[in-house]
Protein backbone atom coordinates (compact mmCIF):
# COMPACT_ATOMS: atom_id res chain seq x y z
CA UNK A 1 0.00 0.00 0.00
CA UNK A 2 2.57 2.46 0.84
CA UNK A 3 4.97 1.66 -2.73
CA UNK A 4 1.21 2.55 -4.42
CA UNK A 5 0.79 5.88 -2.55
CA UNK A 6 4.55 7.08 -3.40
CA UNK A 7 4.13 6.10 -7.00
CA UNK A 8 0.42 7.76 -7.44
CA UNK A 9 2.33 10.99 -5.39
CA UNK A 10 5.28 10.54 -7.60
CA UNK A 11 2.61 10.28 -10.63
CA UNK A 12 1.03 13.67 -9.97
CA UNK A 13 4.40 15.16 -9.28
CA UNK A 14 5.46 15.04 -12.36
CA UNK A 15 1.87 15.76 -13.89
CA UNK A 16 2.27 19.12 -11.85
CA UNK A 17 5.97 19.84 -12.79
CA UNK A 18 5.01 18.98 -16.76
CA UNK A 19 2.30 21.87 -17.15
CA UNK A 20 4.35 25.51 -17.82
CA UNK A 21 3.15 28.34 -16.62
CA UNK A 22 0.65 30.72 -18.63
CA UNK A 23 2.78 33.69 -20.28
CA UNK A 24 0.68 37.40 -20.88
CA UNK A 25 1.02 39.92 -23.57
CA UNK A 26 0.00 43.11 -24.56
CA UNK A 27 -0.20 45.28 -27.33
CA UNK A 28 2.35 48.71 -27.15
CA UNK A 29 2.42 51.47 -29.16
CA UNK A 30 5.25 51.82 -31.42
CA UNK A 31 6.19 55.54 -31.61
CA UNK A 32 8.09 58.15 -29.51
CA UNK A 33 5.20 60.93 -28.17
CA UNK A 34 5.35 64.21 -30.21
CA UNK A 35 4.61 67.39 -27.90
CA UNK A 36 1.13 67.53 -27.09
CA UNK A 37 -1.25 70.10 -27.92
CA UNK A 38 -5.25 71.37 -27.29
CA UNK A 39 -7.60 69.61 -29.83
CA UNK A 40 -10.74 68.37 -30.44
CA UNK A 41 -11.61 65.30 -28.05
CA UNK A 42 -12.23 61.87 -29.85
CA UNK A 43 -13.13 58.65 -28.65
CA UNK A 44 -12.04 55.45 -30.45
CA UNK A 45 -15.62 54.19 -29.26
CA UNK A 46 -15.63 50.48 -30.44
CA UNK A 47 -13.11 47.89 -31.75
CA UNK A 48 -14.39 44.49 -33.06
CA UNK A 49 -12.03 41.41 -34.07
CA UNK A 50 -13.19 38.37 -35.28
CA UNK A 51 -14.81 35.66 -33.15
CA UNK A 52 -12.38 33.09 -33.96
CA UNK A 53 -9.55 35.46 -32.07
CA UNK A 54 -11.83 37.22 -29.68
CA UNK A 55 -10.72 34.84 -26.22
CA UNK A 56 -8.14 34.92 -23.80
CA UNK A 57 -5.27 32.69 -25.49
CA UNK A 58 -3.33 33.92 -28.51
CA UNK A 59 -4.61 32.13 -31.54
CA UNK A 60 -2.19 31.13 -34.08
CA UNK A 61 -3.10 30.48 -38.03
CA UNK A 62 -1.48 27.69 -39.23
CA UNK A 63 -2.62 27.24 -42.77
CA UNK A 64 -6.04 29.37 -44.54
CA UNK A 65 -8.12 26.96 -43.05
CA UNK A 66 -6.37 25.98 -39.57
CA UNK A 67 -5.72 27.60 -36.40
CA UNK A 68 -4.20 26.75 -33.24
CA UNK A 69 -5.79 28.04 -29.79
CA UNK A 70 -2.22 28.21 -27.26
CA UNK A 71 -3.89 28.06 -23.95
CA UNK A 72 -0.68 28.94 -22.44
CA UNK A 73 -0.13 31.71 -24.45
CA UNK A 74 -2.55 34.54 -23.35
CA UNK A 75 -3.84 38.55 -23.52
CA UNK A 76 -2.97 40.26 -20.82
CA UNK A 77 -6.89 41.69 -20.83
CA UNK A 78 -9.50 41.22 -23.26
CA UNK A 79 -7.74 41.98 -27.57
CA UNK A 80 -10.65 44.29 -28.24
CA UNK A 81 -9.82 46.46 -25.13
CA UNK A 82 -6.16 46.51 -25.49
CA UNK A 83 -6.69 47.21 -29.46
CA UNK A 84 -8.78 50.58 -28.62
CA UNK A 85 -6.45 51.55 -25.70
CA UNK A 86 -3.34 51.11 -28.18
CA UNK A 87 -4.99 52.92 -31.28
CA UNK A 88 -6.14 56.01 -29.05
CA UNK A 89 -2.58 56.02 -28.15
CA UNK A 90 -0.94 55.91 -31.19
CA UNK A 91 -3.68 58.50 -32.60
CA UNK A 92 -2.43 60.67 -29.78
CA UNK A 93 1.15 60.44 -30.28
CA UNK A 94 0.78 60.87 -34.52
CA UNK A 95 -1.64 63.58 -34.13
CA UNK A 96 -0.18 65.69 -31.26
CA UNK A 97 -3.68 65.84 -29.66
CA UNK A 98 -4.06 64.61 -25.61
CA UNK A 99 -7.90 64.65 -25.68
CA UNK A 100 -7.78 60.95 -27.09
CA UNK A 101 -8.92 58.13 -25.59
CA UNK A 102 -10.51 54.76 -25.77
CA UNK A 103 -13.96 54.63 -24.32
CA UNK A 104 -15.15 53.44 -21.95
CA UNK A 105 -11.60 53.66 -20.02
CA UNK A 106 -11.17 57.21 -20.39
CA UNK A 107 -13.47 58.69 -23.37
CA UNK A 108 -16.60 60.53 -22.70
CA UNK A 109 -20.16 59.90 -24.65
CA UNK A 110 -19.85 63.47 -25.84
CA UNK A 111 -16.86 63.45 -27.43
CA UNK A 112 -16.08 65.51 -30.73
CA UNK A 113 -15.16 62.71 -32.88
CA UNK A 114 -15.50 59.23 -32.66
CA UNK A 115 -13.49 56.20 -34.05
CA UNK A 116 -14.74 52.33 -34.87
CA UNK A 117 -12.68 50.25 -36.16
CA UNK A 118 -13.45 46.39 -37.11
CA UNK A 119 -10.90 43.91 -37.64
CA UNK A 120 -11.87 41.82 -40.84
CA UNK A 121 -8.69 39.93 -40.04
CA UNK A 122 -6.58 39.46 -37.29
CA UNK A 123 -4.03 36.46 -38.22
CA UNK A 124 -0.55 35.59 -37.35
CA UNK A 125 2.21 32.81 -36.33
CA UNK A 126 5.44 33.17 -34.49
CA UNK A 127 8.43 33.17 -37.35
CA UNK A 128 6.01 34.11 -40.14
CA UNK A 129 4.11 37.04 -39.81
CA UNK A 130 0.83 39.23 -39.23
CA UNK A 131 -1.78 40.02 -41.54
CA UNK A 132 -4.64 42.57 -40.18
CA UNK A 133 -7.11 43.88 -42.13
CA UNK A 134 -9.74 46.45 -40.85
CA UNK A 135 -12.31 48.54 -42.03
CA UNK A 136 -12.38 52.34 -40.34
CA UNK A 137 -14.61 55.32 -39.78
CA UNK A 138 -14.28 58.69 -38.38
CA UNK A 139 -17.65 59.90 -37.25
CA UNK A 140 -18.93 63.01 -35.99
CA UNK A 141 -20.57 63.45 -32.67
CA UNK A 142 -24.59 63.26 -34.13
CA UNK A 143 -22.98 59.93 -35.63
CA UNK A 144 -22.29 61.56 -39.53
CA UNK A 145 -19.65 59.77 -40.98
CA UNK A 146 -16.87 61.87 -41.92
CA UNK A 147 -14.42 59.70 -43.56
CA UNK A 148 -13.76 55.89 -43.88
CA UNK A 149 -11.49 53.19 -45.10
CA UNK A 150 -9.75 49.98 -45.06
CA UNK A 151 -6.40 49.43 -44.31
CA UNK A 152 -4.39 46.29 -44.34
CA UNK A 153 -1.08 45.93 -42.74
CA UNK A 154 1.56 43.01 -42.53
CA UNK A 155 4.51 42.51 -41.14
CA UNK A 156 7.05 39.83 -40.30
CA UNK A 157 7.21 38.18 -36.76
CA UNK A 158 10.59 36.37 -35.46
CA UNK A 159 10.03 33.23 -33.57
CA UNK A 160 8.39 33.21 -30.43
CA UNK A 161 5.34 35.14 -29.07
CA UNK A 162 7.13 37.78 -27.75
CA UNK A 163 7.96 38.84 -31.24
CA UNK A 164 4.28 37.66 -32.76
CA UNK A 165 2.68 40.40 -30.16
CA UNK A 166 5.33 42.96 -31.28
CA UNK A 167 4.34 42.48 -34.70
CA UNK A 168 0.72 42.86 -33.71
CA UNK A 169 1.84 46.30 -32.57
CA UNK A 170 3.68 47.22 -35.41
CA UNK A 171 0.97 46.63 -37.68
CA UNK A 172 -1.80 48.13 -35.52
CA UNK A 173 0.43 51.68 -35.60
CA UNK A 174 0.30 50.76 -39.02
CA UNK A 175 -3.21 50.74 -38.94
CA UNK A 176 -3.70 53.81 -37.02
CA UNK A 177 -1.39 55.85 -39.30
CA UNK A 178 -3.97 55.85 -41.68
CA UNK A 179 -6.72 56.61 -39.20
CA UNK A 180 -4.19 59.66 -37.69
CA UNK A 181 -4.24 61.20 -41.40
CA UNK A 182 -8.30 61.41 -41.54
CA UNK A 183 -8.23 62.86 -38.48
CA UNK A 184 -5.68 65.57 -39.74
CA UNK A 185 -6.98 66.27 -42.65
CA UNK A 186 -10.58 67.39 -41.63
CA UNK A 187 -11.42 70.72 -42.81
CA UNK A 188 -10.78 73.53 -39.79
CA UNK A 189 -14.56 74.20 -39.59
CA UNK A 190 -15.20 70.40 -38.04
CA UNK A 191 -11.83 70.61 -36.26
Amino acid sequence: MKRLFVAAAALLAVGCASTPEPRFYTLSAQIESVGYTPGPSVSVAAVTVPDVVDRPQLVVAVNANEVIIVEQHRWAEPLKGELGRVIAENLSRMTGNAHIAAYPQNASLNADYRVLVDFQRFAGRPGGGVVLDAHWSLRAANGKVLRSGRARAEESAGPGYDALVAAYSRAVQRISAEIAEALKALPAAQR
